[in-house]
């Protein structure tokens, strides 16, 4: 087993986790763990939003970069890990904590 489909499933086994994707650079998935019409919505969102959070803090500081954003709303958790060549989304289910 790869090494990306082996830290897929740790993250997947993770308690209240509701799916993984991983997103390139266009904003196309190209790994998941859910159905193919959340992804597909999942994807396109994310991206956007994950590109608009980066110009942000590129807009406040040119010498910094996002690493990291946490999305919490009601019902999930999104948690989105952009890299240079990928986006790595995480659903996780929130109503439990």
């Amino acid at each position: 087993m790869s090494e990306v489909e082996e830290t897929l499933k740790r993250i997947q086994s993770h308690k209240g986790v509701i799916g993984v994707i991983i997103v390139n650079t266009e904003g196309i998935p190209i790994r998941t763990t859910l159905d193919n019409s959340t992804t597909v919505q999942y994807s396109g969102l994310i991206h956007q939003l994950s590109a608009k959070a980066k110009s942000v803090v590129r807009d406040i500081d040119p010498q910094n970069d996002l690493t990291f954003l946490r999305i919490r709303s009601k019902k999930n958790e999104i948690m989105i890990a952009p890299g240079c060549e990928y986006l790595l989304i995480v659903i996780q289910d929130d109503r439990g904590k």
